[in-house]
């Protein structure tokens, strides 16, 4: 049974948040609001946040800076997974994962199916990892971000939640890469 583990300390992580979009600016960005809330609350550290456009080798040139960035242990991007011709973050990010994450954007539409049903598949929600750095890429609605976060990533960011979690293997992600930039948290 997954729980909290409160005999476990918590672990403040580095996290950057981007958002993907043509309409928005920082001042009306909802859903970079959402996130960024909830990164603080949970006791995380925000480390950046930016707004690109829908432009797939500016949305890389981003990931690709804070991916190298050591403070940076996670990115939250919000905005450009659906099916329009803007909408191109997948297509940005995605031949940059050393590793997909499958599992996240199963469960991302199972518990985004009981909010809006068979809506869901109109998301191209993914994740990965680049080097050592997680890349969870969200719908740009607030819906889907509070989804995101508070069914997903609040737990698997949380090193006291039990039975696993990322935080846990943070420090062993460079294994095959022979980069030690997690060991600060430790």
């Amino acid at each position: 049974m997954s729980k909290i583990d409160d005999s476990r300390p918590f672990i403040a992580i580095g996290i950057a948040v981007l958002t993907v979009s043509d309409t928005r600016t920082l001042e009306d960005d909802r859903s970079g609001d959402v996130l960024c809330n909830r990164i603080q609350q949970a006791g995380h550290k925000l480390i950046d946040r930016a707004l690109v456009k829908d432009n797939v080798e500016i949305i890389r040139q981003q990931i690709k800076l804070w991916a190298a960035d050591e403070k940076i242990d996670v990115v939250l991007t919000t905005g450009g997974t659906g099916f329009t011709g803007r909408d191109v973050t997948p297509d940005a990010i995605e031949p940059l994962f050393d590793k997909k994450m499958d599992g996240f954007s199963i469960l991302f539409h199972q518990i985004s199916a009981t909010k809006i049903g068979t809506s869901t598949i109109q998301s191209r929600a993914t994740a990965g990892l680049i080097g050592t750095t997680f890349i969870f890429c969200l719908p740009g609605s607030t819906g889907a971000c509070k989804d995101g976060w508070d069914n997903i990533l609040q737990n698997q960011l949380n090193y006291q939640y039990r039975p696993c979690n990322f935080v846990e293997i943070m420090p062993r992600l460079d294994e095959h890469l022979k980069r030690g930039k997690l060991q600060k948290n430790k």
